[in-house]
C-alpha cells in the first residue's frame, strides 16, 4: 500500500483532545481508528453510543467505508441546500465528504472538531475561492457545519440584541435560521411552536425572533432576503464558550442522514433513553411525542432528537429543537417515525401509549399520566388563544387537526 499523504489524514478531536483519525485510502475508502490513548482510558469521554457494543465496551474494529464518511461523521455535515451552499463557497465537491469535513471541521456540532494531521490551518488555503461582496471587499469562506437542511448559521449575540455571523462562521453560541424560500413564515411558525412547547413543560433553549436587518455578516447571496430569522441558543455551547458534546439519533443508530425516516422508530429511541439516562428523560420524550402530534409536526425524524453529554460521559436527552407545525404546508398527518406500529397521528390513544409502555418496559401509569397532562396543558393554553392567534393559517390547520386525534377526544380537554 502506498504511504498515505498527510493531507489525507484528519485528526479527530473531542473536547480539544485527539482521540482518533480519519484516513482517506486509495480507491476512496475512508477508515476511522481511535488512538491507543483513547482506547485505554477508562474515563474517556463518550464520542457516540454507536461505538459502544452490547456489553458497553468500546468498538475498535471499525470497517472502512467507501466514498462516504462513516455514518457518525457524515451526520456532522449539513444536508440539501445548506450543504450545496457551503461546499460551493469552500470550493469542495459536495459529494466528497472527506474533503467537505476537512473544510468545515473547525466548528462542528457538539464537542468535536477535526483538523489536517499536518497541522496546516485550512482557513488560510484555497485562495481560488475567495469572494468579494457588493462593495468589492473580500469575504472569507464560511467554515462551519450545522447539520440539517435549512439555511442556518452560527452567530454571536450583540449587546443591542442583534446578531453577528463571524467572518468564518465559527465560534457563535447561537443559531440563526433564515426564512424558507419554499414556505411562508417558517421562522414565525417555529418560534410560536417552541414557545408553546415551553408552555406545556417541554425543555427548550432560549429562543428569539429577529428581523433580518438586525443580523450582520450574512453572506452576500442572502442579504436581500426579507422578514424574520428564528434564533436559538446552542445547547452544545456554554456561556464561557466551552463545548458540550452532542449526537443526534441518526448518529446513535449509525445510519446515514437520508435514512433518518426509516431505519428506526420511536420505540428504539425510548429504549436508548431508558438504558442510558432514565425515566426523567422518558417523561420528556412522551411530552414531545404527544406535543408533536398535537401541532401536526410530521418531521420529528432521527436527526431531530439528540443526546447531550454534560459530564462528557453519560447521556441525557438534549433540549427540544426543530419543532414546527408542518401541517399548514404539507397535508400529511403521518409521524416521521413509527409509533405503536403506526404513523397515523389521528390514532394516537391511551391504548397505543399502553402498548408503547409495555414494549419499552415502562411504568404504564406514568406514561399515561404524562400524556394526559401534556394534552390538558396544551389545550388550556390553546383555548386561551395566546399562541393560537399569532399565525392564522397555522392556527386553522392545527385547530382542524386537533378534532381528529383520538387522544384529545379521550382526554376530553
Amino acid at each position: 500500500m502506498r504511504k498515505t499523504m498527510t493531507e489525507h489524514i484528519l485528526t479527530v478531536f473531542l473536547h480539544q483532545r485527539p482521540i482518533g483519525a480519519l484516513v482517506l485510502l486509495p480507491g476512496e475508502q475512508i477508515l476511522f481508528a481511535f488512538t491507543d490513548a483513547y482506547i485505554h482510558d477508562r474515563n474517556r469521554p463518550t464520542l457516540s453510543l454507536s461505538f459502544k457494543n452490547t456489553a458497553g465496551a468500546l468498538i475498535t474494529d471499525i470497517n472502512p467505508t467507501k466514498n462516504r464518511l462513516p455514518p457518525f461523521f457524515s451526520n456532522l455535515l449539513p444536508e440539501g441546500p445548506m450543504r450545496q451552499f457551503l461546499a460551493k463557497r469552500a470550493g469542495v465537491n459536495e459529494n466528497r465528504e472527506f474533503f467537505l469535513l476537512r473544510a468545515l471541521g473547525k466548528d462542528l456540532p457538539g464537542g468535536i472538531h477535526v483538523a489536517p494531521a499536518d497541522g496546516r490551518d485550512i482557513s488560510m488555503e484555497m485562495p481560488a475561492v475567495e469572494r468579494k461582496d457588493s462593495e468589492g471587499v473580500a469575504e472569507k469562506v464560511l467554515r462551519f457545519s450545522l447539520a440539517g437542511v435549512q439555511l442556518k448559521f452560527s452567530a454571536v449575540m450583540e449587546a443591542s440584541g442583534g446578531m453577528t455571523i463571524p467572518a468564518e462562521g465559527c465560534g457563535g453560541s447561537w443559531i440563526v435560521k433564515l426564512p424558507s424560500l419554499s414556505f411562508p413564515a417558517v421562522p414565525e411558525n417555529e418560534f410560536t411552536m417552541m414557545k408553546l412547547a415551553a408552555g406545556v413543560g417541554i425543555t427548550v433553549p432560549e429562543i428569539r425572533l429577529i428581523p433580518l436587518q438586525q443580523i450582520s455578516g450574512l453572506p452576500e447571496e442572502m442579504r436581500q432576503m426579507a422578514g424574520n430569522a428564528f434564533v436559538i441558543r446552542r445547547f452544545d455551547r456554554t456561556d464561557d464558550g466551552s463545548l458540550v458534546h452532542v449526537e443526534d439519533f441518526a448518529q446513535v443508530f449509525g445510519v446515514y442522514p437520508e435514512k433518518k425516516y426509516d431505519r428506526a422508530n420511536y420505540h428504539n429511541i425510548a429504549r436508548v433513553l431508558v438504558t442510558e439516562s432514565g425515566l426523567h428523560d422518558i417523561d420528556e420524550f412522551v411530552k414531545r411525542l404527544v406535543f408533536s402530534v398535537l401541532i401536526g409536526n410530521a418531521d420529528m425524524h432521527l436527526k431531530n432528537w439528540s443526546l447531550t453529554y454534560p459530564d462528557k460521559r453519560l447521556a441525557a436527552l438534549a433540549p427540544a429543537y426543530d419543532m414546527v407545525s408542518t401541517l399548514p404546508y404539507i397535508n400529511d398527518t403521518d409521524t416521521a417515525l413509527k409509533f405503536a406500529k403506526s404513523r397515523d397521528m389521528k390514532v394516537l390513544s391511551f391504548d397505543r401509549l399502553s402498548y408503547f409502555a409495555a414494549k419499552v418496559k415502562l411504568p404504564q401509569k406514568r406514561v399515561l399520566e404524562t400524556a394526559r397532562e401534556t394534552v390538558e396543558r396544551f389545550m388550556d393554553i390553546w383555548k386561551h388563544g395566546e399562541y393560537a392567534n399569532e399565525l392564522p393559517f397555522v392556527r386553522d390547520a392545527i385547530r382542524k387537526h386537533l378534532k381528529t386525534i383520538a387522544l384529545v377526544k379521550e382526554v376530553g380537554a
